[in-house]
């Protein structure tokens, strides 16, 4: 028989059995302990101690009390953060695009749309509200009413670059020295200028400006390696602008010139993809509370916020055709508000308030990707995301559930099983089950879900004794009837001044026009309402013809409104001037009973007919 081993150590010695003390001590453990019902999202033995207004059950967000958003309800707060923004760099750089040959090797690999979609401007603290409700543990953002997060079908009509092929792998961190090497053999400098290169970056690194300085003046009248020298330095200018800007602000790493290598594969990587965990990892990043700069490809999350709240932030370009990316739908600006009222604004968020699925008018030009749907890791060299569609099933179109725990990433060195696992991802996408029903409205949940998501998140960023404009006794002094009936009827204008910011100039005018008078009458509904809310209740009620200025102004210039019938003016009355009512009277006074004579239904000017009394 051969020797039993335990715990990695070999023994020969038999088992030894339990004495009747320890059977007996573990019978009592048993009775002791109570049987809980476990599901997967309802642990109550793991509550998150020291983190008021965090999440009560800590089976999902296990590192929140390190979390930015745990530090500002304790009353601490961050600046907003810095950007790291290429988008103007890359015009520093300009291809021929009719005759450039360059071009057509850049057209081939599918990162051509990235030269003309980057936003130049990037708002600050937009961008780092979103980032102080982003959980590395889900990677999603967790808003008020969910979860939501940047998905590969996001990529894919934002940007218009691959999402499928290969990943992008490598074997292990790059050292100076193959850097170097790197540079001579794919670039065609001298071992003393890429030498003096890297020790200026001090790390496997170029400059941005470096490689605009020695390549951007080769042409096609050039030999065919410096075209082809000048093709891989503008390639790899460019994913250092875009996809992969780091937190340097001015250099790229080398090690993305390996992708580059052979000129006529570059096309056959999963560009997206890596974009994507680059831009998940730099968001886990900023989440600690220490950290003051945000890199990644900010035009991607910025156009993101865009199309998901379009009545809170956008700015749309009304040129707009569908065949181009997404992201030059909008015009980027710094918004206004400050980081603390966006915080305050993110936090009154509801669902009602997000375009759950932008891109219905884009599918015709860019249908929706099966591989959106993956489930697993997404991977861009050592960096290792989980990707997880079933949080945010609402995005899809579906309604939403409660998902399954979160998978943490394997480890970088398992790279091989990572890259057969994605090439066979049509086998890993969510099964129908799993998708669950379509939406009867946008933004539709199961009826516990939000009781599930109250236990594990972190639903509000901003304390309540922290918030600017009212405090605790004027926010209850106001009615809440009229705020309830303002904010709905609001609600409903912008949904209807969405859609027609949405068309741009494809509409027709009738549908314009009519959209913009729709609004436009709830709207007085709404000033109608206020207005009798602030009306003392002892003041006669108006009921003259409406003014004007009620009317509908948004008309099509052909638009005219019918004249109004003709009546004869009243004549003068002869009644004596009212006495003067004591604003305070002593006693109650009766109501004056009605005066006697000819109906209302006889003439209008009932009262101008009475005669005087003698």
């Amino acid at each position: 028989m051969p020797p039993r081993t335990r715990g990695g150590y070999t023994s020969t010695a038999p088992r030894r059995r339990p004495t009747g003390s320890e059977r007996r001590r573990r019978v009592q453990l048993r009775e002791v302990e109570p049987e809980h019902p476990r599901h997967d999202w309802d642990e109550t033995e793991e509550v998150l101690q020291g983190a008021p207004g965090g999440p009560i059950y800590r089976c999902i967000l296990r590192s929140f009390h390190k979390h930015v958003a745990a530090k500002i309800w304790l009353g601490e707060d961050r600046a907003p953060l810095k950007l790291v923004n290429h988008g103007a760099k890359l015009q520093l750089w300009e291809l021929d695009i009719e005759r450039s040959r360059i071009y057509e090797t850049v057209q081939r690999s599918g990162l051509a749309p990235l030269i003309s979609c980057s936003h130049r401007v990037a708002s600050r603290p937009m961008l780092s509200a979103f980032c102080e409700r982003w959980q590395p543990e889900t990677t999603t953002f967790h808003l008020p009413f969910g979860e939501m997060t940047i998905t590969l079908d996001d990529v894919a009509s934002i940007l218009h670059i691959p999402i499928t092929g290969s990943m992008i792998s490598f074997s292990q961190p790059l050292r100076v020295d193959d850097a170097n090497a790197l540079l001579v053999e794919l670039l065609g400098t001298t071992d003393v200028e890429a030498s003096r290169e890297t020790e200026q970056c001090r790390s496997p690194s170029v400059r941005l400006q470096w490689l605009r300085e020695n390549f951007s003046t080769i042409t096609d009248v050039s030999s065919d390696d410096d075209i082809d020298f000048a093709t891989r330095a503008f390639l790899l200018h460019l994913v250092g602008c875009t996809l992969f800007a780091d937190k340097s602000a001015t250099s790229v790493g080398v090690v993305y010139l390996e992708l580059f290598h052979d000129l006529s594969m570059v096309g056959s990587y999963a560009w997206g993809a890596a974009c994507l965990a680059f831009m998940y990892r730099q968001l886990t990043t900023v989440t600690r509370f220490e950290v003051r700069q945000l890199g990644g490809y900010l035009t991607l999350l910025q156009a993101w916020i865009y199309e998901h709240f379009p009545e809170m932030f956008s700015s749309p370009d009304m040129a707009y055709i569908e065949s181009r990316p997404r992201a030059l739908r909008w015009r980027p600006h710094v918004i206004p508000d400050s980081l603390q009222s966006l915080r305050e604004r993110l936090d009154r968020l509801q669902s009602s308030d997000v375009c759950w699925e932008p891109y219905v008018d884009h599918r015709a030009e860019h249908p929706f990707p099966d591989i959106a749907w993956f489930s697993g890791c997404i991977k861009c060299g050592l960096v290792v995301e989980p990707y997880h569609p079933e949080r945010v099933l609402r995005q899809f179109g579906h309604i939403q559930t409660i998902p399954p725990r979160p998978f943490a990433p394997p480890r970088p060195d398992r790279s091989i099983l990572l890259d057969q696992y994605w090439e066979r991802w049509t086998d890993h996408v969510l099964i129908d089950q799993s998708r669950g029903r379509r939406c009867h409205y946008s933004g539709e949940s199961v009826a516990e879900y939000m009781a599930w998501y109250d236990r594990i998140s972190h639903r509000i960023v901003q304390p309540p004794h922290l918030r600017s404009g009212f405090t605790t006794d004027a926010r209850s002094s106001l009615p809440s009837h009229t705020a309830s009936t303002s904010d709905s009827r609001n609600a409903r204008a912008l949904r209807l001044l969405r859609h027609v910011i949405s068309g741009g100039r494809q509409q027709s005018g009738d549908y314009f026009w009519g959209a913009l008078n729709e609004a436009h009458s709830i709207l007085a509904r709404s000033d109608e309402t206020s207005a009798s809310h602030s009306t003392p209740s002892h003041a006669p009620a108006s009921h003259s013809t409406p003014s004007p200025a009620t009317r509908p102004f948004f008309c099509p210039p052909t638009f005219v409104y019918p004249p109004p019938a003709s009546v004869d003016p009243p004549p003068a009355s002869v009644d004596p001037p009212p006495a003067a009512v004591d604003p305070h009277p002593s006693s109650p006074v009766a109501p004056p009973a009605p005066a006697a004579g000819p109906t209302a239904s006889t003439t209008v000017y009932v009262r101008s007919k009475r005669k005087k009394k003698t």
